[in-house]
């Protein structure tokens, strides 16, 4: 594995990708803060909250560009297409099997069936994510598909 271009070109696409979901979330496409959802986790402090989410959704976006690395190097090429249908597959992922179940483990998101506790005061994102807006799912397959396309378009399988 080549893993300068997997630093640098995770780097890039992470970048691109959380400038991606931001924009979309200041723009009112959604409502979702992936870093925020991470940071809360691990702290009820919200500004800390924020500082921390962002790291993890760094250091996590490095790894999953090991991940698709990974697939390069298996067959032994990358363009930005197989890069772009990882991130579609990824995106997937995200939205239809993580979403629904992150209310089982964040200790601060109440469940579906439940609703808010004075301790559990994030909504839940539901199928999809569609709690956080009808474009929601939009903007994550989106926010992925150029992560991934980045990555596909400038790794160099060794």
């Amino acid at each position: 594995m080549n893993k300068r271009s997997v630093s640098l070109w995770g780097f890039v696409g992470t970048v691109v990708l959380t400038s991606i979901l931001s924009g979309s979330q200041e723009l009112g496409l959604t409502r979702v803060n992936f870093p925020f959802m991470l940071g809360t986790m691990f702290t009820p402090d919200r500004d800390r909250a924020k500082l921390v989410g962002f790291g993890m959704h760094f250091v996590n976006g490095w790894v999953f560009a090991s991940v698709y690395a990974a697939a390069f190097e298996s067959w032994r090429r990358a363009a930005w297409w197989l890069g772009a249908a990882i991130g579609l597959v990824h995106a997937l992922f995200v939205l239809v099997a993580a979403m629904p179940v992150l209310p089982a483990m964040h200790p601060r998101m109440a469940s579906e069936q439940e609703g808010p506790t004075p301790t559990r005061q994030l909504e839940p994102p539901g199928f999809m994510a569609l709690n956080y807006g009808r474009r929601t799912p939009l903007s994550v397959i989106l926010a992925h598909l150029v992560y991934g396309g980045i990555l596909g378009a400038f790794y160099r399988p060794k």
